[in-house]
Order: structure tokens, then sequence, then C-alpha cells
């Protein structure tokens, strides 16, 4: 059998997780965010408020989607990073009937954040998501 030899990883590429107080603390095992080289990943982010980790806006999706935005826009910011330079949303929806209403929330906030007229991509899926207030979840692609 031969040994694979170990990358070495190229200068400025080491992974580098993202921490912010500025949103809600990860409940399990991964990190708010990481970067690496240009990119940076935000880790699904819901409806909480930051300073306590409480669930907000219970079944008002338009209000949750833009306190999950707010989220994913301080990982971005605490990793060097803006909503204008987020390559890819992803959105996630526990109800189909909440498109439009997430959709017009999700709308503003690119259109006041990405001043450029250039929006992200973005794909939207339905699920069941690990809290029952969670009408929402999002994470975001970001080259920086």
């Amino acid at each position: 059998m031969s040994e694979i030899p170990a990358r070495n990883p190229e200068p400025g590429t080491a992974k580098t997780a993202v921490r912010t107080e500025a949103a809600p603390a990860p409940a399990w095992n991964f990190s708010q965010g990481l970067r690496k080289g240009p990119l940076l990943q935000v880790s699904g982010q819901g409806p909480q408020d930051p300073a306590t980790g409480v669930y907000v806006h219970a079944g008002d999706v338009r209000a949750q989607t833009a306190r999950t935005l707010e989220n994913v826009r301080a990982v971005l910011t605490a990793g060097g990073a803006g909503v204008e330079d987020v390559l890819m949303f992803r959105v996630y929806l526990t109800r189909r009937e909440d498109f439009a209403a997430m959709n017009e929330a999700y709308g503003a906030f690119v259109r006041e954040h990405c001043p450029s007229g250039v929006l992200p991509c973005r794909t939207t899926v339905f699920v069941e998501l690990p809290h029952p207030e969670m009408l929402v979840e999002i994470d975001a692609l970001a080259a920086v």
C-alpha cells in the first residue's frame, strides 16, 4: 500500500473560523462561518435574537426572514465581507405558502445591501427545520 502525501496548504488558504456575538451562537458542533482563502461560508442562520438566542417573530415569515438575513450579515461582516460579496444565498422554508412573503423581505434586503444592482444567486427549498418556531433558515457563500 502506498502512502498518500499530506497536502501542504498554499499560503493564505488556512481554514479560519468566524465568530461574532452579533449573530446567534451555534447550537451544535459547527462554526458560525468559515473562511478559506477568498471564500467565506456562513452557516445556516435562523430568526434568533443574537443576545438571547430566543426565536423571534413567531408565525411571521417576513419578519423572520429579515432577522435571519441580519444574522447572516453579521457573520459576513465578522469574516470581512458584505452582502455585496455574496455569490449565493440558500433559503430553507418550512411552508410553500410563505414563499411570496419571504421573497418580499429578501428582495428588500438585497436591494438595500447590494448597491451595485448585481444580485446574488439564490436557491430556495422547502424542508423541515430543527426548531418548530423556525419558518426560515438561510446560509451564504461569499467571495472576499
